[in-house]
């Protein structure tokens, strides 16, 4: 922790910093060594609530913000924090930042570390302008941020230790990755992309070439290859080979049907080269996946 400790505390405020022997526990646990919490509270109303680290802080330290104002110094950049924003400092990086005087801020915060802490750090910086978001209050993520306190406090065993930094990792990934949730959320079955899939999934038994997709729903080549990589991860051609691969997994699972026949439910005439596409996204033929499962 740091050095600049309030001479009071905040009505209501509450928080844990975890003895080095639970934080030599979770450094050497196979599951919490991705990822785990030195340190976790809440500060509600946090009147005059301070901080500076001229050199950072050994974790990375995760500041949401659900009432009033505060401000954080980063790199020479100031950044104001209002309700249902949040902020990730990076470690050994000094820092500065403080509750606004007359509207101070009231915040739930982490310390966290880990070989993941990182690369989480990364996505965040890298897909959050001015490095903060705005994030839709949620009383759910209230109740887990209470869930994970309680397992905290409650005891200190091992597999309690292990599953409350899952959901601490849950908690947090939440908001790093909350510009994928929301696309989710706010996707339309009507969008050109979904168009495609529904009729893709509904034709598995059948073979197009980008030509013909593009012909059908009137759309240029480009533009369509485009417009469908950014929003699936895929080309067109490569997701449909994909989809026809799972659904192969799915009746080599359940079903008696021989390779040859589940070759050509899934649009291929010969079964070798359907052999080949299934063992390019699987990693095995579909006769070495159908024995695996019999393992």
């Amino acid at each position: 922790m740091d050095n600049n400790a309030l001479k009071e505390g905040f009505l209501g405020q509450k928080m844990i910093a975890f003895p080095r022997s639970v934080i030599n526990i979770v450094k050497s646990n196979q599951i919490t060594q991705n990822f785990y919490v030195s340190d976790l509270g809440y500060y509600p109303m946090a009147y005059h609530h301070y901080r500076l680290r001229k050199n950072g802080a050994n974790q990375y330290i995760f500041i949401y913000c659900t009432k009033g104002k505060g401000y954080i110094y980063l790199n020479n950049i100031k950044t104001s924090i209002t309700p249902n924003q949040f902020f990730i400092i990076p470690k050994n990086t000094g820092h500065e930042y403080k509750a606004d005087e007359t509207d101070p801020w009231s915040i739930y915060w982490f310390h966290f570390k880990g070989i993941l802490a990182p690369e989480l750090y990364n996505r965040y910086a890298a897909t959050h302008s001015n490095n903060y978001k705005n994030i839709p209050f949620s009383i759910d993520r209230i109740k887990q941020f209470e869930k994970i306190f309680n397992l905290f406090n409650n005891n200190y065993l091992e597999n309690h230790i292990e599953y409350a930094n899952l959901l601490s990792l849950n908690f947090i990934s939440s908001f790093i990755y909350h510009d994928f949730e929301s696309n989710i959320k706010s996707h339309h079955s009507d969008t050109l992309v979904d168009l495609i899939k529904s009729f893709l999934m509904n034709n598995l038994n059948e073979n197009f070439t980008l030509d013909e997709l593009a012909e059908k729903f009137n759309y240029s080549k480009s533009y369509l290859h485009t417009k469908f990589k950014t929003k699936t991860g895929y080309p067109l051609l490569v997701f449909f080979n994909l989809k026809k691969v799972q659904k192969a997994c799915e009746l080599l699972n359940y079903t008696d049907l021989s390779i040859k026949e589940i070759s050509f439910k899934v649009g291929f005439d010969d079964p070798l080269y359907f052999s080949r596409i299934f063992k390019n996204f699987m990693g095995k033929s579909p006769r070495n996946y159908k024995q695996s499962l019999l393992k």
